[in-house]
Formats: C-alpha cells, sequence, structure tokens
C-alpha cells in the first residue's frame, strides 16, 4: 500500500486536513506500506513558501512522517506538457476562449429562466469553441485547454468505466463504482486541462502525479467521489492504472459546514498555540 497527502500551500492546514493526513498515514502504517507526501502549488497566485513551510510542521507535529522527499507539481511541468501534447497529436484537446460569463449565456440561451446544468467540474461545457480550431496545427502554448470528451470516450473504447471504492461513500463496503462511458460525456462535458497561467489542472496533475508516485491507494474527502470518474477516465486515456479510492467524510463546523483554508479558528496552528496535544487533534476528528 502506497498512500499520500497533498496539501496546497494556501493557507494554514486545519482539522480536515489533519484528519485526511492522520487517515492516509495510519493507513499506510497498519499495513507496513509507505506514505508519501506532496505539494499541489497548482495556484501559482496564491502558494507561498511560508505556508509549504507550515504545512511540514504541523504534519511533524501530528506525529506525521513521509518516506520519500515530498514532490512538487510546480517541479513536473514537463510531464504536464509532456500529456497534453500527446493528447493535441491525438486530437482530443482543443483551445477555448470562452469565460464564465459566455458559458453561462450559451447555456441559457436555448431556455431561458432554466438552471444550467452542473458536474463535478461545475458548469457542463456546452462546447462552444469544440469546432472552432485546425487540430492539426502546432500545440497552443499560453491557452486554455478542454478535453474534446466524446472524441476521448471513444478513443478509450470501453463500454464503461470503473474504480474500486473503499470509503464511506459505499458504506465501508468495498465495490467496484460503474459509469457507462457515455454518461461521462453528458454528465461532465469537456474539462479543462490546462489553463494560460498554468500548464495543467488539477485533474491532469492529480492523475499524472498519483501515477508518477506509484500510488495504490487515494485516501481523500467525499467532495472528490464524483470526480473520481474524471481521474480514471484520463487514467484510461493515458495508460495510467487506476488506484484504489477511499473517499472520506468531511470536518465540519458546529453549523454543518465544511471547514476551508479562510477558517481560521480551526486552524491545527491555533489550537498548537493554545497548548492542544497531537492526540487531542485525533479525539476532535475522531480518531
Amino acid at each position: 500500500m502506497i498512500t499520500r497527502f497533498a496539501p496546497s500551500p494556501t493557507g494554514p492546514l486545519h482539522l480536515g486536513h489533519a484528519y485526511s493526513a492522520l487517515l492516509a498515514h495510519d493507513m499506510a502504517r497498519a499495513c507496513g506500506g509507505t506514505f508519501l507526501l506532496r505539494i499541489e502549488d497548482i495556484d501559482s497566485t496564491r502558494s507561498r513558501p511560508e505556508w509549504e513551510q507550515q504545512i511540514y510542521d504541523d504534519l511533524q507535529w501530528l506525529g506525521i512522517t513521509w518516506d520519500a522527499e515530498p514532490i512538487r507539481q510546480s517541479d513536473r511541468l514537463p510531464s504536464y506538457k509532456s500529456a497534453l501534447k500527446e493528447l493535441w497529436h491525438r486530437q482530443l484537446l482543443y483551445p477555448c476562449t470562452c469565460n464564465r460569463k459566455d458559458i453561462l449565456a450559451a447555456l441559457d440561451a436555448p431556455q431561458e429562466g432554466v438552471e444550467p446544468d452542473y458536474g463535478p467540474d461545475g458548469l457542463i461545457y456546452p462546447g462552444t469553441c469544440r469546432d472552432k480550431t485546425n487540430r492539426n496545427t502546432a500545440y497552443p502554448d499560453g491557452s486554455v485547454i478542454r478535453l474534446d470528451m466524446a472524441k476521448a470516450i471513444a478513443a478509450i473504447g470501453q463500454d464503461q468505466l470503473h474504480f474500486l471504492e473503499t470509503g464511506e461513500p459505499v458504506d465501508h463496503k468495498a465495490q467496484f463504482i460503474t459509469t457507462p462511458a457515455s454518461d461521462i460525456t453528458s454528465t461532465i462535458g469537456d474539462i479543462i486541462l490546462s489553463r494560460k497561467d498554468f500548464p495543467g489542472s488539477y485533474h491532469l496533475s492529480v492523475v499524472l502525479d498519483d501515477a508518477a508516485q506509484g500510488i495504490t491507494d487515494v485516501i481523500r474527502g467525499a467532495d472528490l467521489f464524483e470526480a473520481t470518474q474524471i481521474h480514471v477516465a484520463l487514467q484510461a486515456l493515458l495508460d495510467l492504472p487506476t488506484p484504489r479510492y477511499h473517499h472520506h467524510h468531511l470536518i465540519r463546523d458546529d453549523n454543518g459546514k465544511r471547514l476551508a483554508k479562510r477558517d481560521d479558528a480551526r486552524a491545527i496552528s491555533k489550537y498548537r498555540a493554545e497548548g492542544a496535544t497531537p492526540e487531542d487533534i485525533r479525539r476532535m476528528v475522531g480518531l
């Protein structure tokens, strides 16, 4: 078993991060496996060295150790670019110039007043730019790039995509989650795989990084459960292994709202400063 914790250095770690990191660490240690750390600094405008250092400090204070030097997404740009160019040459990508306002206008046009459809990646893109570009040209650096999902599913050539889920969305009973390949086109749409300011996206980078680190078991929050079908599709498209997935419940505040980076009141560093112990944190998150 090889698990990982992949925080973003864009703010302080909170109790939700502590739960996910401890769970992934404990699961690996319980069976003599490996626990790895990855710094997901894909958001270059908000990532800060001081937040990265605090991640290390907080995890070490919690008693979490990792078995290899942490990797950073900012050091893996060549890998993302290589995958994008491969998919471009297979004519599965296209540049997009639409902003959110354009997308909403296009979605609202056929039936004004009807709520637009959302998928695990947000608004389902209507395909406005899909046929505007000659895909036989060179890869367009510095552009927003979308995946032509219909062509991608055709290229995968499978009627169904599936992954093994061992976590709470399926009541702790390990089972295969199966999605008809045709549903992915209609319920997800043409996702963004690269942005102007970063040659990659969360979906592309997490799939490539998990494969590069040899991750066998992805332990993460239930908020990413629906997005897993995107990752499984990309793994099939890029001929990468599909890990087992364990999606756990989210740690919430007293009002039932999931914690966020801006919720400093639940920051691990704040509890540390107030004299809490690592055992106290474990009790707070139910471990």
